[in-house]
């Protein structure tokens, strides 16, 4: 997995969110991408400000932060691969009769169980973060680690390094000093780590550099400058354009493609241009006709309630427990009517989405038997 990093260096609150936020940017901590503040993107003719896009985003691209997480190796999560299943199920909202049926374990009381249990790690958990912190406050003796590079590509036992390994690997490597020539590139991957971080040094942040430029400041380094700037784009210290003509130093708050000027005139454009239709639609089970109704402002978002639906995360517990059993091949999205939006004059698109919703509601009543809707005085979220 990449980009762990990202999530170590992160608060609970900022993980659960799925990102964080950087000077102009919020950055995914599931995948690395940036989204620049200030620009309205475009989505499945959607628009979108880039905090609101950036949680499209993760949607879209990751499901959600839990799905992503729960997929981590055991060594990162600590979790087996039977309490990995049970918090899928649990995070689906199912009850512990539907577990104990669908995992074909113990009964409903071995489930509340293993709830417990999970419980019971939480606290624990909670408890050793809190250890850890107070024994960082009095231990002033504890050896302090070397921070892995926010950009590296991965994390692994290469940066299990000391403050001071690290001071000691320098004066080895840099005998004139950090400023001056490296004596050698055979080296162990932890070593190489350290020297390349150093070497990165020599850039400046936010500034692009030709090939030629960076050639010129490598030779300072090392002879075989070509291999040096091969590693310094491999361990995440450096990025370039494909055809080579720029490059720039990598850090938290860029790492932005050369190209973000011309993507954002392109995006104001197609802001200016963009027209959205909305109105009303349903999802039907061709295997039982019941059907789920509601209204969309633009009728691109059908997409994500599909994407919400296969991760297992419609708001709709009846809807998303027969799309479970059924699967996806089993229903269909169908648009009901399109919203005539006035041209002129005043025209509140929400209001006369309600009404258009409720008419048909009125006329298909998808209750009970017949859908998955419920009555609006019951109903609490679509």
């Amino acid at each position: 997995m990449k980009n762990l990093d990202l999530i170590w260096n992160a608060a609970a609150e900022e993980i659960k969110n799925g990102y964080v936020e950087a000077e102009g940017y919020y950055i995914c901590l599931l995948c690395g991408k940036k989204i620049e503040k200030g620009v309205i993107y475009p989505e499945e003719d959607m628009l979108y400000e880039a905090g609101r896009y950036m949680r499209v985003h993760i949607e879209k691209e990751h499901a959600s932060v839990f799905d992503y997480l729960i997929q981590l190796d055991k060594r990162l999560t600590g979790l087996t691969e039977h309490q990995k299943k049970l918090l899928q199920l649990f995070y689906q909202g199912k009850s512990d009769s539907e577990v104990q049926k669908e995992m074909g374990i113990g009964s409903a009381s071995t489930i509340r169980n293993h709830r417990f249990v999970l419980k019971e790690k939480e606290r624990q958990a909670k408890v050793f973060l809190v250890l850890m912190e107070l024994l960082k406050d009095k231990n002033s003796r504890s050896p302090g680690y070397l921070p892995p590079h926010i950009t590296a590509k991965m994390i692994d036992d290469r940066y299990n390094i000391t403050q001071e390994e690290s001071e000691k690997i320098l004066k080895k490597y840099f005998p004139a000093g950090t400023d001056g020539p490296l004596k050698t590139l055979d080296m162990k991957e932890k070593n190489k780590l350290v020297v390349l971080r150093e070497i990165a040094r020599r850039f400046e942040a936010d500034k692009f550099y030709d090939e030629k430029e960076v050639n010129t400041i490598l030779k300072t380094a090392y002879d075989d400058f070509v291999t040096l700037r091969r590693y310094l784009i491999e361990y995440g210290f450096m990025d370039r354009k494909p055809d080579g003509s720029r490059y720039w130093l990598k850090s938290k708050s860029n790492g932005v493609e050369v190209e973000d000027m011309d993507r954002r005139k392109e995006l104001k454009q197609q802001y200016k241009e963009m027209k959205t239709e909305g109105g009303v639609y349903q999802i039907r089970n061709t295997k039982n006709q019941k059907v789920f109704v509601a209204a969309t402002p633009n009728f691109k978002t059908i997409n994500g309630r599909k994407t919400m639906l296969r991760a297992g995360g419609h708001k709709n517990r009846a809807l998303q427990d027969e799309w479970n059993q059924f699967g996806a091949d089993a229903f269909v999205f169908e648009v009901l009517e399109v919203l005539e939006e006035k041209e002129e004059g005043y025209f509140d698109k929400a209001d006369e989405l309600k009404k258009l919703e409720k008419k048909w509601l009125d006329q298909l009543q998808p209750f009970g038997e017949r859908g998955y809707n419920q009555p609006k005085k019951e109903a609490k979220a679509r």
